[in-house]
C-alpha cells in the first residue's frame, strides 16, 4: 500500500491571522485555498505548495486532539490502512467531515497524530 505526503498542520496563537498570511503567503509565496465550508471559519487557513499537492493547513491553537499538530498521508485504500491499524492495536477514530476526502486519525506509538485521507475531488469551499 503507497502513501504520499498530502498536507502538514501547524498551530498558530490566537489573533496571529495577519503575520500566517503575511509569512507564508506574501514572504514566502504560498496559495492561500479556501477552507472547506464544514470546517469552523475564522479558525483555518489553508496553503498550497505550488503543483505537488502539498498543503499546509494552520489552525488557532487548540488541544482538542482531533485538530492538533498532524501530519496527513493519502492512502488509497482508506478502510484497509484503518483495519490494518485497528488489527495491529491502534485506535483510529472519526474527524469532522471534508466532502471529498473520507478520513480518519490514529496516534502512533509515541504519541503523534497522524491523518489518512484517500482525495476523492474537490471539497467544495
Amino acid at each position: 500500500m503507497s502513501a504520499r505526503l498530502q498536507h502538514v498542520s501547524s498551530p498558530f496563537p490566537p489573533g496571529g491571522h495577519v503575520d500566517v498570511r503575511r509569512f507564508y503567503g506574501a514572504a514566502v509565496g504560498l496559495e492561500e485555498i479556501a477552507v472547506p465550508r464544514t470546517l469552523e471559519q475564522g479558525r483555518f487557513i489553508w496553503f498550497t505548495a505550488g503543483s505537488s499537492g502539498l498543503e499546509h493547513h494552520f489552525f488557532v491553537g487548540t488541544t482538542d486532539p482531533a485538530h492538533g499538530r498532524h501530519l496527513c498521508l493519502e492512502v488509497e485504500d482508506l478502510a484497509a490502512i484503518r483495519r490494518r491499524l485497528a488489527e495491529a492495536g491502534y485506535d483510529p477514530y472519526e474527524a469532522g467531515p471534508i466532502p471529498n476526502r473520507p478520513r480518519f486519525f490514529c496516534r502512533d506509538p509515541f504519541g503523534n497524530l497522524v491523518e489518512f485521507t484517500t482525495l476523492l475531488g474537490a471539497y467544495d469551499a
